[in-house]
């Protein structure tokens, strides 16, 4: 038979022992454990002695040194009949391909060259051949590394290949082998032989063949441990180690499979990969953790950040994606390969190539022809430069939907939310047929992008789901269909169904969505429980960029129950792993927590800086949600510190229906401090359209201090006295199954005020007593400076006095003023001493007086002289 080299070498006789195309020598190649996988390829060749090729095609995928092209070699020197190997050619220009492997079939060159005329013309590659086989025996043409052939005759084969019915030079059969992961564009019918790992024996035989023998039992077992079946990293890792090491003779190191053994076997793949694309690499490999059954995972985000940090290109992950590098799964990412990550982790090794050129190890020892790192004039011809690269060119649907997926995760990270919603969406309609399951993942990104944009349209748009899905996932879009469409009593079992499923279950994506359904329904113990859950499963699986929206549900939970202590707590976690992972629209949203949190502590500065941040990112990213608590957090913060008017105009946006309003599930919750603010300032008509709205919501029942909440606008409202005592009574009542003691100890302190202002001061103590309690247990030292104030006021002995400290909390105004008034200054003096006027002066006296909760000058004296003597 003949065997013909890479780039048309033909050699005659039965003993070549090259491990692939290339150098010849005498004997045949040595495969070792590859027994099994070499006889499916002669049987799928050559069913019977009697069956002549009939022109089948065969695929091979093997990684690097797994042996693909001894592989080849060894079936065409076992082929009963002419064969010949060849591989990419080095030049990579048009045809060239096509024109090496039909010179090795041409008995002259003019022959060859009339065969290449042909394959260029109306038959293609069937005409080729039939001025060339016909005549001869049966022929075994192997293609090496087909993907990485020029462009024209990759294109000219695959027509071959997919042409229906009977074929010229039908007598030629084809085996095509290429790295995992890189496309074969042959038949679907076309069988696959993929090169596995090698066994515990079929490894120990290669390891005695690379020996010699000679290797100490202690070190022959490490280096089978370690190489882990891989034929060129054991084999590079013998010839590595000297003799002395292999006979036991010298301690052997550490780790025999060191990194430098890594990067010789998979130095061609990394040198062929684009810059952009090995660093991209690299950095996956950095953030990788090993875990069991997926070695060497991270999460698309924790990447994507990591990448963006350090100025890496993030484009290249859909290329490593489709090129079978590295495995994608929703929003997990790893690597296919854990020598790959281990070689694409040592940065020196990845980028530069070794002292021989970098070229992986067969299994027989010998190294193939090396890809070229860098394109040469020929490989940037116009033709072969036509539309996006080969690797994309050929990317399959989910591939391209995956790529959406990236895309979609950036933008939700930090960029337009509404782009993120639009990636997403696409990305499930791609998927849809061929992962419906990352297409249901999908679709729920791309609701919970457009919840954070307080799009309704949007959500409901998102939550149409494909009539195959079920389970969870429809009875959660389900219920938030007829939740965001106001039908509540539709909406309670499905989410019901999906909190009791999701409690039972350690996924944190699933516990995620289990606890957003029970803040849809109101119940935020079962909320905070769930991603309190969650959270813990996060941190245990190392998953980072999962962790800032898990903190972000779980201060909100906690925000809705009251607990602002423990909200301000998971937010400001929640911040700091925002900013780790690059999420710079999560960290708005804990920005925006933390702002409201401050507004119930009374820390007008933190108020006033963390609601500003979350303003920046939120505003021009379309974080309708973010913006909604910023905003609140202000108007809060404006009426602890007695400005109800400006309180109530920042408020009157944010509880307005419409495009231009609030966010949709933040509008009816910001509604009783607007009531309070707009009463206060005069505003009542506004006040109560507001209420009535609230009233119809707070009968769904999705909210449980909503009714205590209604009642207490209503008893602000109330145009009597005896109906006022009758809606306050009605709310503490209510508030008794609300579940929110902080929004008790709120209406306890109004219904105190109120009471004292009708001058009943000895009923008033009990409820301001009860409410400085509550305050105090939630840090809300804001409101509890406002309830000792109106406990003082009442006559009652116990409200905490001032402390020096709060002096810092004055405006540099007051604080002038304050300290002249201290001084023995009356108001006139001190007006003419800052040119302002006697009612100015008292304006800014009163604030200092509600600021530092006294009552005279004679305190405020006192105040002063502790404060300078502290000092």
């Amino acid at each position: 038979m003949t065997v013909t080299g890479s780039i048309g070498q033909r050699v005659t006789g039965t003993d070549d022992g090259s491990g692939g195309a290339g150098a010849v020598a005498a004997g045949p190649p040595v495969l070792y454990g590859r027994e099994a996988e070499l006889a499916a390829v002669s049987q799928l060749l050559w069913p019977a002695p009697e069956v002549p090729a009939d022109g089948r095609v065969v695929c091979v995928a093997g990684g690097p040194g797994e042996g693909r092209s001894a592989l080849l070699t060894r079936a065409a020197r076992d082929f009963p009949g002419e064969a010949h190997v060849v591989g990419a050619p080095g030049r990579q220009v048009p045809w060239s391909g096509a024109r090496a492997l039909l010179a090795a079939l041409a008995p002259s060159g003019a022959a060859g060259s009339r065969a290449a005329r042909l394959a260029r013309g109306p038959e293609g590659i069937a005409a080729a051949l039939a001025s060339l086989v016909p005549g001869r025996g049966p022929v075994l043409l192997c293609l090496d590394d087909f993907p990485l052939w020029d462009a024209h005759s990759r294109a000219a084969f695959t027509a071959h290949w997919r042409s229906p019915g009977p074929r010229p030079g039908a007598r030629a059969a084809w085996l095509v082998a290429s790295a995992p992961g890189r496309p074969l564009p042959v038949t679907g019918a076309a069988p696959l032989v993929r090169l596995p790992r090698l066994t515990r024996a079929g490894a120990r035989a290669l390891l005695d063949g690379a020996s010699g023998g000679g290797t100490c039992p202690a070190v022959a077992e490490r280096l089978l441990d370690e190489a882990a079946g891989h034929p060129g990293v054991l084999a590079e890792a013998v010839r590595r180690l000297p003799p002395e090491m292999l006979d036991g003779t010298v301690p052997a190191p550490g780790r025999l499979v060191d990194d430098g053994v890594l990067a010789r076997v998979y130095a061609g793949l990394l040198g062929a990969l684009p810059a952009d694309g090995r660093r991209l690499l690299r950095v996956v490999a950095a953030v990788c953790a090993p875990a069991a059954g997926a070695p060497y995972r991270t999460e698309v985000g924790t990447a994507l950040a990591r990448a963006r940090a350090q100025r890496v290109p993030v484009e290249a992950l859909d290329g490593l994606v489709a090129a079978g590098l590295l495995d994608r799964r929703g929003d997990a990412l790893a690597f296919t390969d854990p020598f790959l990550a281990r070689a694409a982790g040592a940065a020196p090794a990845a980028d530069r190539p070794s002292g021989d050129g970098g070229r992986p190890v067969r299994a027989d020892g010998t190294a193939p022809p090396a890809s070229p790192a860098s394109p040469t004039a020929h490989e940037r011809h116009r033709a072969d430069r036509l539309g996006p690269p080969p690797v994309v060119r050929a990317r399959s649907g989910v591939a391209r939907g995956r790529a959406l997926l990236t895309r979609g995760f950036a933008a939700l990270a930090g960029g337009p939310v509404m782009d993120a919603h639009e990636a997403f969406t696409q990305a499930a309609k791609v998927l849809r047929d061929r992962e419906p399951a990352e297409a249901a993942d999908a679709r729920f990104l791309a609701m919970e992008a457009a919840w954070a944009a307080g799009d309704v349209d949007a959500c409901l748009a998102a939550l149409d789901l494909a009539p195959a899905a079920g389970g969870t996932e429809r009875a959660f879009a389900e219920g938030l269909r007829a939740a965001l469409t106001v039908r509540p009593d539709q909406a309670r079992t499905p989410l019901s169904r999906v909190v009791a499923v999701g409690a039972a279950r350690d996924e944190p994506r699933l516990l995620l969505r289990a606890g957003s359904a029970a803040l849809v329904l109101g119940d935020v113990a079962a909320a905070a429980r769930l991603h309190g859950r969650a959270l813990a499963r996060a941190r245990a699986e190392q998953r980072a960029s999962l962790l800032p929206r898990i903190l972000e549900h779980l201060a909100y939970a906690e925000l809705r129950a009251g607990r602002y202590a423990r909200a301000g707590h998971a937010a400001g976690e929640g911040l700091r792993a925002a900013r780790a992972t690059g999420q710079l629209n999560s960290a708005a949203h804990q920005h925006a927590v933390l702002a409201l949190v401050a507004s119930v502590t009374g820390d007008g500065p933190s108020v006033a800086e963390h609601a500003e941040r979350a303003l920046a990112i939120g505003r021009p990213h379309g974080l309708t949600q973010a913006v909604t608590l910023a905003e609140w957090a202000l108007a809060r913060a404006e009426l602890g510190g007695g400005l109800a008017a400006q309180a109530a105009a920042r408020l009157a946006p944010l509880v307005r229906p419409g495009p231009h309003g609030g966010h949709f599930a933040l509008r009816m919750l910001a509604v009783p401090c607007f009531v309070e603010a707009a009463v206060a300032s005069g505003r009542a008509a506004e006040a109560r359209a507001a209420t009535e709205e609230y009233a119809l919501w707070a009968g769904c029942g999705l909210d449980r201090p909503a009714p205590a909440q209604l009642a207490r606008c209503r008893a602000l409202l109330a145009p009597r006295g005896e109906e006022t005592g009758r809606w306050f009574g009605e709310a503490l009542r209510r508030h008794e199954d609300g579940g929110n003691d902080f929004e008790r100890a709120r209406t306890l302190f109004a219904y105190g005020t109120w009471l004292r202002r009708r001058r009943r001061p000895g009923e008033a103590r009990g409820p301001l007593r009860d409410a400085l309690v509550t305050f105090e247990r939630a840090s809300a030292e804001g409101w509890a400076r406002q309830a000792r104030a109106e406990l003082r006021a009442t006559g009652a002995a116990g409200g905490r006095p001032a402390e020096p400290s709060a002096l810092a909390g004055l405006t540099p105004q007051q604080q002038r003023i304050a300290r002249l008034v201290a001084g023995g200054a009356t108001n006139q003096e001190v007006a003419a001493r800052l040119s302002l006027s006697p009612r100015t002066v008292d304006h800014h006296l009163r604030g200092v007086y509600a600021r530092l909760q006294i009552r005279s000058r004679v305190e405020l004296s006192a105040l002063m002289a502790e404060a300078e003597a502290r000092a």
